[in-house]
């Protein structure tokens, strides 16, 4: 064997042993997409249900966190804010299709849309954020992150967030919660509008704002990894994304027998969902903290609550609108309350542009008042 064939057998043997779970996903989408039926007509029998839901939702969240490693290599090569934008919207695609899948299938779930999006920014803005806080800072005084780069975020989250989950509260349509319409279509011209805006400014002529401006760095040692060509990672990416598309649609019909036959909250489908998207990012974010680079950890979770609200709640009004699904999106009672406030925390602890361990201490315990709403509800 030549010294080249032996070189091309090693690489392959590493890819492989690097991509493994991607033969997991595709091996499980290949399972169920023959076997779907007979799998999903015994989801009476408890232990059955749990084996299949716990499989499909651990595949999906392992696709996930592949793409989430893919695009931080490319974070790193392509530089922020690109790397962190690329994250951002795979997994924000990951979401809609979800959340999509779940809304076709089966009986009407109208509050699904805003479940999902309400447990995002809930799981987002005080526990990824208080975790990321809490451990980039604990063996620090605080932390740094560019000033400008949070405004900019929280200046087009909060809007965006107002009027989608607040807005319709207080502006029922003609058919009860459910908004009119024209109220549709101009949320979501809104929202596409001011995140293309948003995007054009972020990876434009502002791109300084999202960039970590201060001198704290770790050591070449610990952050420096060896990468392959950005091509490389990008089509993994992609053919991590691929398996979720269709294993998505398979995780919507335990979910659906959960509510829909079993009678669980209906707030039961997004609390999934959310965690299912978040939890990729969650790591990605406190590992980033944790290396003292805030700056990336603030693009993760701002620009995930951002790309959520500005690209999740166009297409669910779409679908809506299509498919003849109508979507409940104004937040009521405690809900509201802890939104505003969750906003209202996140507003104050990024506006010095430093953070320290009681800003993380105060959204996780935020957090754990939302994990107490949703168990007595």
């Amino acid at each position: 064997m030549t010294e080249s064939s032996t070189l091309r057998t090693a690489s392959v043997t590493g890819l492989a042993r690097e991509e493994w779970f991607l033969g997991v996903s595709i091996t499980t989408s290949l399972i169920f997409l023959a076997f779907s039926e007979r799998i999903f007509s015994r989801l009476s029998e408890p232990l059955w249900f749990i084996l299949i839901f716990c499989w499909l939702f651990a595949v999906v969240l392992g696709s996930a966190l592949s793409v989430v490693r893919h695009a931080d290599h490319l974070a790193e090569q392509l530089q922020e804010p690109y790397g962190t934008l690329i994250l951002t919207l795979a997994i924000t695609s990951i979401e809609v299709m979800a959340i999509s899948a779940v809304m076709l299938h089966g009986e009407n779930n109208p509050t699904l849309a805003r479940d999902t999006l309400f447990a995002v920014i809930m799981i987002i803005l005080n526990g990824m954020v208080g975790l990321s806080l809490l451990f980039g800072a604990w063996r620090r005084e605080d932390q740094q992150h560019n000033l400008h780069g949070a405004n900019a975020y929280l200046g087009v989250i909060v809007p965006l967030a107002t009027l989608s989950l607040v807005m319709p509260t207080f502006l029922a349509g003609p058919d009860g919660p459910h908004p009119s319409t024209p109220r549709q279509m101009f949320l979501g011209i809104v929202s596409i509008g001011l995140y293309s805006i948003f995007l054009l400014l972020q990876a434009g002529r502002h791109h300084r704002y999202f960039a970590d401006d201060s001198d704290h760095r770790e050591s070449p040692a610990v952050t420096m990894r060896r990468h392959r060509s950005v091509w490389h990672h990008a089509v993994l990416l992609l053919a991590n994304m691929g398996p979720v598309v269709f294993l998505v649609e398979q995780l919507a019909r335990p979910i659906d027998y959960v509510i829909e036959t079993l009678h669980a909250p209906a707030a039961f489908g997004g609390v999934i969902m959310a965690v299912l998207v978040a939890t990729p990012e969650a790591i990605s974010a406190v590992r980033a903290s944790v290396a003292n680079h805030l700056q990336r950890a603030i693009n993760i979770f701002l620009g995930s609550v951002l790309s959520t609200i500005g690209l999740t709640v166009p297409a669910m009004l779409a679908i809506s609108h299509l498919y003849g699904h109508p979507v409940t999106l104004g937040l009521q009672g405690p809900d509201l309350v802890m939104f505003t406030l969750t906003l209202a925390v996140s507003i104050i602890t990024f506006s010095s542009g430093r953070t320290n361990l009681m800003q993380g201490a105060v959204h996780l315990v935020l957090f754990l008042a939302y994990v107490l709403l949703i168990t007595q509800q």
